[in-house]
C-alpha cells in the first residue's frame, strides 16, 4: 500500500522549489503571497493543520511561508 501525498504539501513544495531562486526571505514572502492570494480558504487550513502535525516533507521555504501567513 502506497501512502498518498497530501495535495497541499505537493503543491506548495512546487511553489517553493519555483521561487526558490529568490533569496530565502524574499522566497517565503513569495511563497505565502501566492498562497494567500490564489488559494481556497479551505486549502490554506488544511496546509497549516498539516504543518501544525508536524510539517513531515515540507519544504523549508513553505515552513517559512507558514509562519507568515498566521
Amino acid at each position: 500500500m502506497t501512502a498518498t501525498v497530501p495535495p497541499e504539501r505537493r503543491m506548495a513544495n512546487d511553489i517553493a522549489v519555483n521561487l526558490g531562486h529568490l533569496p530565502d526571505e524574499a522566497a517565503a514572502e513569495a511563497v505565502a503571497g501566492h498562497i494567500g492570494r490564489f488559494w481556497d480558504p479551505r486549502m490554506r487550513s488544511r496546509l497549516l493543520a498539516y504543518a501544525d502535525a508536524g510539517a513531515e516533507g515540507l519544504h523549508p521555504l513553505v515552513i517559512a511561508a507558514v509562519r507568515l501567513l498566521r
